[in-house]
């Protein structure tokens, strides 16, 4: 769809880049015209596999925001418009004087998944080398963790599909759990569609009837927080009914025996009267995936954000084992990564507790790596973090951060019980953010910074896949602009007077293809040149001549043994059940027109009149036991605070459970931060709430 264009200089026309939204990176061109008033169109790219050619109507609508007038376009301190250089002297003077009174820790950094590699790289270094602080994470925490502790403890890494994605076209079986596609990643269906065409048969598991679920073959519907005991119910049958794959699980495995023993616990019954799922669909679920020559395995958010999230995971990671899956080409497990980068933003240096390539920070060999490539000495480099809600916990408090340095990230909308971690920044001494627009948090700040937006810049992103893709620059941004490697060279220089922080993207990847080598995420052979000739390289891709590594597991998984580790896990119910005071169990999740917290997506006039605001879905007998219609406002609370929504009556939902789109202010006021003791997901996909009228 044609979108007016602001005057300003267009780079070039017709360039092929990549959607900004989700990991699914769907490739499109950019087109700008200056003979018809200065228009840009966006038409899909039919190169990219992941998106097959597709765009949903976020990617369509992606322009628009390159033309919003709530785009902003000058540094701001304390909401006054001000000079670049007289905010960024401001903020290195308060870094100073923080950082003298309460130590290198005293200053945080806080990042995002939809950075690209390149600028999540650069300030995971900013953060080490300049500041010296430990005090750094990123909102994929709150999205990839707990799968990538249950992949890295069961295969020794984690990438989220270890398989291209056109390998589910080729299944005879998905299980897909906790996961709307078709909402969140409408072109991943594609995939789907097609191998329900040659006769695959698709199961999910979803406490809703989603547009997901309404395409699949079986969908089972479980109670909220009970997916574990689900997935122990499933591997019960498989070995009980002879689906077990014996001689894989003797050549490429270990820990089985603890496992079956542990899963003799779990028969159908005490199953179903757990979780709600009939035993006959168990059973038949358990068959399909018994009977499939080759199935995939598949978990998203539902399963995965939970304070048991990385047991959840590892209990289908353990049903995959049984059935001889990973490894396999055609079959497998894979996450389904949610953010734009959330599998490259977490392999490069974000995370509290890691270095360029997937390296621990805590592994003297993978610390002296990268002071080499950096030129500092290991000792230099501080040591592990606090976890991202651990970090915003402890924000403003006695040996906790007193500033805070924010890049791409929208906490008081995005976190868990976010009315606290509102509180939280408020008591900062200093709050520094990057954005493209007010966003919830930015309004906040002491200084914002305005930062160049996906079509403005260059840079590598890492889809679902592991295929490491390059999203080039199509407009000029709008000037008094800078991108994230310009504030971050412009904040080294003046506090360290630090060389080595370059504002060109393909100097940055050079230099993160040296810090990575070596490492599990090995990008050293992949080159801008590379992606461009080749539609993306997967990684591991240690050398310019290795051809990268689509099917790492293949051979061998990237253990010390070479096989593949069974975990013994438990169910437990979740953190916080129901009771007489709150009833009802609130599950959270995203809509097809809107994008995590919103600040780009509720910007977009033709996304807002798809869904205008938090709504409550309700079930028609819940909505009866209220004495309430579709349309009224309602409002939902919990031990944490209150939001209301507009209900929506639909029997696609449970009668014990509502359900609320994330995307506006408000609804994480409810959740629970109860953090995983692995991974530190919080418990965003369960809490207990009540039910009433507004008003």
């Amino acid at each position: 769809m044609p979108i007016s264009l602001p005057t300003r200089t267009p780079v070039k026309a017709g360039t092929a880049t990549h959607c900004p939204y989700c990991a699914l990176q769907c490739g499109m061109n950019v087109t700008v015209d200056d003979t018809v008033g200065k228009t840009v169109t966006i038409t899909p790219r039919e190169d990219i596999p992941a998106g097959a050619g597709g765009l949903c109507q976020k990617g369509w609508t992606a322009g628009e925001l390159l033309t919003s007038g709530e785009r902003l376009t000058t540094p701001l301190l304390y909401g006054r418009p001000v000079g670049w250089d007289e905010a960024l002297d401001f903020v290195a003077d308060r870094i100073r004087a923080v950082q003298e009174e309460h130590g290198p820790n005293g200053v945080a950094v806080f990042g995002g998944g939809g950075l690209t590699n390149e600028k999540a790289y650069q300030l995971g270094k900013f953060a080490r080398m300049v500041l010296k602080t430990s005090q750094i994470d990123y909102n994929g925490r709150f999205c990839m963790s707990s799968a990538a502790a249950a992949t890295n403890r069961a295969f020794g890494m984690d990438r989220g599909l270890p398989f291209p994605i056109t390998d589910l076209a080729r299944a005879d079986a998905v299980l897909l759990a906790g996961g709307n596609v078709a909402e969140t990643m409408p072109p991943f269906v594609r995939h789907l569609t097609a191998m329900r065409g040659r006769g695959g048969r698709l199961i999910v598991i979803d406490p809703r009837v989603t547009a997901t679920a309404r395409q699949a073959d079986l969908h089972l519907q479980p109670t909220p927080g009970t997916d574990l005991a689900l997935a122990l119910g499933l591997l019960h049958i498989v070995i009980t009914e002879g689906h077990v794959d014996e001689d894989y699980v003797a050549a490429r495995t270990s820990g089985f025996d603890a496992v079956r023993t542990s899963a003799a616990a779990w028969w159908p019954e005490r199953v179903e009267r757990i979780t709600g799922v009939p035993v006959a669909q168990m059973r038949v679920a358990a068959a399909i995936l018994g009977d499939a020559d080759r199935a995939a395995i598949l978990t998203g958010r539902g399963a995965e954000q939970h304070a048991k999230g990385t047991d959840t995971v590892s209990a289908f990671i353990n049903l995959a084992l049984a059935l001889g899956l990973p490894g396999r080409e055609g079959s497998g497990y894979g996450c389904v990564t949610g953010q734009g980068n959330g599998q490259g933003g977490r392999e490069h240096g974000q995370k509290a507790d890691q270095l360029p390539g997937y390296r621990r920070i805590d592994d003297p060999a993978a610390r002296a790596h990268v002071a080499a490539v950096w030129g500092i000495e290991p000792e230099d480099l501080p040591g592990p973090g606090r976890s991202a809600y651990e970090l915003l916990d402890a924000l403003g408090t006695a040996g906790g951060p007193r500033a805070l340095l924010l890049f791409g990230s929208n906490p008081a909308v995005s976190a868990p019980r976010a009315g606290h971690i509102v509180e939280r920044i408020n008591s900062l001494d200093l709050l520094v953010v990057s954005d493209l627009v007010m966003s919830e948090t930015a309004a906040l700040a002491d200084v914002v910074l305005p930062t160049t937006q996906w079509a403005e810049e260059s840079g590598t992103m890492t889809n679902l896949e592991g295929r490491v893709l390059l999203r080039r620059q199509a407009v000029a941004p709008p000037s008094g602009v800078r991108s994230d490697l310009e504030i971050l060279r412009g904040l080294a220089v003046r506090l360290r007077g630090a060389e080595g922080f370059s504002t060109d993207p393909r100097e940055v990847f050079d230099e993160l293809r040296r810090a990575s080598a070596g490492g599990i995420a090995d990008y050293a052979g992949i080159t801008y040149e590379r992606i461009v000739a080749e539609t993306g390289v997967f990684w591991p891709c240690p050398a310019e001549d290795h051809p990268g590594t689509p099917r790492p597991f293949l051979d061998r998984f990237a253990t010390s043994d070479g096989r593949a580790r069974f975990v013994p896990v438990e169910h437990r119910p979740p953190d916080e059940d129901i009771d007489h005071e709150y009833p009802l169990y609130l599950t959270t999740g995203r809509v097809l027109a809107h994008y995590q917290s919103g600040a780009q997506t509720r910007r977009i006039p033709a996304l807002n009149a798809v869904v205008s605001g938090p709504f409550v879905e309700l079930h028609p007998d819940l909505a009866e036991h209220l004495e309430v219609s579709s349309g009224e406002t309602l409002r939902v609370i919990s031990r944490r605070g209150e939001t209301e929504g507009v209900a929506r009556v639909n029997p696609a939902i449970r009668p014990d459970t509502v359900f609320m789109p994330f995307h506006w202010p408000g609804v994480n006021l409810l959740t629970n931060p109860a953090l995983d003791p692995v991974s530190r997901m919080p418990e965003f996909k369960v809490c207990a709430v009540r039910v009433e009228r507004a008003g």
